[in-house]
């Protein structure tokens, strides 16, 4: 027996090309349409059995909502996500919105198939791997930016975050030792420390570690309290 189904996607030609794939393989589309976020009220108001989701940023900011408010005003509608090989932490999110499954873009027709009949049924319709993947990352989850910061941050004393700061912005030790009051042989010190704690070679490899992982913000607002 066919599904009652409906297909969006940002990119309206993907949506019509699936749509007609599935049509010949005896599914009853609804709709196929586009953009993804002005979807939710669309199928809210057909309802059909399994609407598939398709994206190229799983990890968009906001992607998701409208997948809570379609299970959220239509529960009995299975959502099934179709994106690119994610990110565990995509997919993790896909099924905190209350997504039914995420199949991957360049999976076979058979296979975006065998998914829906599965969402259409009340089972999670996801690969093995992809499942794997993601319980790995929420229970192990890889560090962070900001929790990089915070732990290079914690290898240093206060005055070599005030040294960290003043190398981000530029200063040679001249200015270093004038601007902190110390002499210029202290503070080159200081600057070969924090090279050290932070495990690399240059002034400038510093300022840009300080920079990607959140370090330098923190450590400037640090600096900046009384």
């Amino acid at each position: 027996m066919g599904v009652r189904l409906m297909v969006v996607d940002d990119h309206r030609l993907l949506a019509e090309a699936l749509a007609s794939a599935l049509k010949l393989r005896g599914h009853r589309v609804l709709a196929a349409t586009a953009p993804v976020a002005g979807a939710a009220e669309l199928v809210i108001t057909r309802a059909p059995e399994v609407c598939l989701l398709g994206t190229a940023t799983p990890d968009g900011p906001g992607f998701f909502d409208p997948v809570v408010r379609i299970k959220r005003e239509r529960p009995q509608v299975a959502v099934l996500v179709l994106g690119p090989v994610p990110n565990p932490r995509g997919i993790a999110a896909a099924f905190a919105a209350g997504a039914s499954g995420y199949v991957r873009h360049d999976e076979r027709i058979e296979g975006v198939e065998r998914a829906m009949m599965k969402a259409r049924s009340g089972e999670a319709a996801v690969a093995p791997q992809l499942l794997q993947s993601a319980f790995g990352e929420l229970l192990n989850p890889a560090a962070r930016p900001d929790d990089e910061g915070r732990r290079l941050l914690g290898l240093l004393t206060p005055r070599e975050v005030e040294v960290l700061v003043r190398v981000a912005d530029g200063e040679d030790t001249r200015m270093i030792a004038a601007g902190m009051g110390i002499a210029p042989s202290t503070a080159r010190t200081h600057v070969q420390r924090v090279l050290m704690k932070l495990d690399v070679s240059s002034r400038l490899e510093a300022a840009a570690l300080a920079a990607r992982t959140g370090l330098l913000d923190r450590a400037g607002s640090l600096t900046r309290d009384p």
